[in-house]
């Protein structure tokens, strides 16, 4: 079968666009039957997917960052309408690359490539939020508000620009009133951030939902409140700690998991998936998880 190779040449700041014939030259060299398709505004990714889609293309690869690939998923399911999806490929161009982190997936073109032609796939967790398919991490509260401020930060350039932003929205305080219900569980009251993960990395450098597995069926995700700047700065660098040590072990920090997570949020507070903001300002969020939803060519 043929693969759609669906460019992002934006990701890591034009960086990807540099990389097309790169990237022609190892799938010829793999001996990958592909057509390429740069995307040409926000979006589009999304729109190139689909279309693929109907049109029997299988895989369907998204090369660029992590954003990126949120769009041509989207894509993926919006054109096979409840059908059979096909499977899924990444190439990683972008800055953080935190799916394939996650994942201990190559950054490498020819590597990636090797595994597209190699062609084994593994079922990995599909998760879903208000309609909005995701495969990496999604947020509520103070996590898109630095998603909201480090678009708008162009003069920054690679991790850095996740870290300064992250300091920009901790010196804003913001907070809000939540309420949260789980499978067993629910919770009423002030709250920082809600983080949910498929799997733990978001911004290259942050394990915001540390026990995240995007293979046992279930949404990971942490809630929080620490009421005063200084407690959020303090708590920070934890944060960035895979392992023990981690904010999780904060009193004031809970991580839990469920097949499923009702929000509501006072006020109005913007979400992201895969670090692509869907709204601004919401106020009811209904998470879910489709147990391994997505075949992904991948090298384990």
């Amino acid at each position: 079968m043929t693969a759609k190779v669906i460019l992002n040449p934006y990701a890591a700041r034009w960086k990807a666009g540099k990389q097309r014939e790169a990237i022609e030259a190892a799938l010829q060299d793999a001996g990958v039957a592909f057509e390429l398709v740069s995307t040409e505004t926000r979006g589009h990714g999304t729109a190139l997917a689909a279309e693929a889609v109907r049109l029997g293309f299988d895989p369907i690869i998204s090369a660029g960052g992590d954003g990126s690939l949120n769009e041509v998923l989207n894509g993926i399911l919006q054109g096979a309408k409840g059908g059979k999806l096909p499977v899924f490929g990444l190439i990683p161009l972008g800055t953080a690359n935190d799916l394939v982190d996650n994942l201990g997936m190559p950054r490498g073109i020819y590597e990636a490539v090797a595994i597209i032609a190699e062609g084994r796939t593994r079922a990995i967790d599909l998760c879903e939020v208000n309609g909005q398919f995701f495969l990496n991490n999604a947020g509520i509260g103070l996590e898109p508000t630095i998603t909201l401020i480090q678009q708008n930060m162009t003069w920054a350039k690679g991790i850095a620009h996740y870290l300064l932003a992250t300091l920009t929205a901790i010196g804003r305080n913001p907070h809000w009133q939540m309420q949260l219900a789980w499978e067993g569980g629910d919770y009423e009251g002030p709250v920082t951030l809600v983080s949910i993960g498929n799997l733990p990395r978001t911004g290259g450098i942050f394990y915001t939902v540390p026990d995240a597995d995007a293979f046992d069926g279930q949404l990971s995700f942490v809630y929080g409140y620490i009421p005063n700047r200084a407690g959020i700065l303090k708590v920070l660098p934890k944060i960035m700690k895979a392992g023990e040590g981690n904010y999780v072990e904060h009193p004031a920090v809970h991580q839990e998991h469920s097949p499923w997570l009702t929000v509501r949020v006072t006020p109005n507070s913007p979400a992201h998936a895969d670090g692509e903001l869907f709204t601004h300002a919401g106020n009811e969020f209904n998470y879910r998880v489709h147990p391994r939803g997505l075949h992904l060519l991948t090298s384990a």
